[in-house]
């Protein structure tokens, strides 16, 4: 019988002039920040919502062009309010300067913490791309409604990709804007501790189960159907997961050779990124007990369980 799992298609044909203003739909507009890198794609999109009145979403980073692109794009026009999908600085950076530059109070999902406590002697890879002192003016909750400029959004907690990440909906127009969950370029960076597979994979349920089909996500172009691509994204996850616990059947014991043995040929800098989403499907597969983790001074063994 032929498998009904879907598979993931990445498109990676997205060319946006940086500094310039898409009108994506009624009320929705993206301006790409220049901050290209294998981790960022062409760089990331902010948003503004609304008519009259705007919400900022994702401002990105301290960069003046991208600040003088939004600043046309809004055209002397009042913001409400800035608003975070999550506290990665590439999302973040520049969100305490406009909110001293416009007066609008700052809403995200509460300050920046890991998705699990640190294990003695461990570090977070991604600590210095985290925005931890950033406060919000008001903490937004799963299953609100807010006004944001002169549009609702509704909020849907989102953790995965990290502990404070959220998605939006537009209320009324099947648009949801993803942020880094749900992307069309790529699949997630999850790196624990700051991240946790178990909830990425949980979070894309719960996004699928939605009323949204179209996805304006952070980094990357529109996605038409959304839901069918976050089912297939976990499909994705769950093909690695099963590759990483032949790795380990096979005879790799630690976590470089699971890596060498799922990306054989590709670059340094996507096998970084690559080392450190196996890591947490290594603590997801632990979790639920497909895998041992021996973990010590001299770093962690793996096995399957006996």
């Amino acid at each position: 019988m032929a498998s009904t799992t879907p598979l993931v298609q990445f498109d990676t044909d997205f060319h946006p002039e940086h500094g310039r203003a898409y009108a994506l739909a009624p009320g929705v507009t993206r301006i790409t920040a220049p901050n290209a890198s294998p981790y960022t794609f062409t760089g990331t999109n902010s948003f503004l919502l609304g008519r009259e009145r705007l919400a900022l979403v994702d401002p990105g980073p301290k960069d003046d062009a991208h600040e003088s692109a939004l600043k046309a794009a809004i055209a002397g026009r009042p913001i409400a309010a800035i608003l975070l999908t999550h506290t990665h600085r590439d999302h973040s950076a520049s969100a305490a300067r406009w909110r001293e530059e416009t007066g609008a109070p700052l809403w995200f999902g509460g300050p920046h913490r890991l998705s699990r406590p640190l294990r003695r002697f461990e570090t977070n890879p991604i600590k210095k791309s985290c925005d931890w002192d950033l406060v919000p003016d008001r903490i937004l909750r799963d299953g609100e409604t807010v006004e944001a400029g002169d549009m609702p959004l509704s909020i849907h907690a989102t953790p995965g990709h990290c502990a404070n990440h959220l998605a939006f909906g537009l209320v009324g127009t099947g648009i949801l804007l993803s942020g880094d969950h749900v992307m069309g370029w790529n699949s997630t960076l999850v790196s624990v501790p700051d991240g946790s597979m178990a909830d990425y994979l949980a979070s894309l349920d719960r996004l699928a189960a939605l009323p949204y089909a179209r996805y304006f996500p952070a980094h990357g172009g529109p996605i038409e159907d959304g839901r069918a691509h976050a089912a297939a994204l976990k499909a994705h996850r769950q093909m690695r997961n099963g590759q990483v616990v032949e790795a380990v059947r096979k005879g790799a014991t630690r976590l470089g050779a699971v890596v060498d043995a799922i990306y054989p040929t590709q670059p340094v800098r996507v096998r970084m990124a690559a080392r450190m989403t196996i890591a947490a499907h290594l603590e997801y597969l632990e979790e639920r007990g497909e895998l041992v983790i021996h973990r010590s001074l001299f770093g962690t063994r793996l096995s399957l369980p006996r």
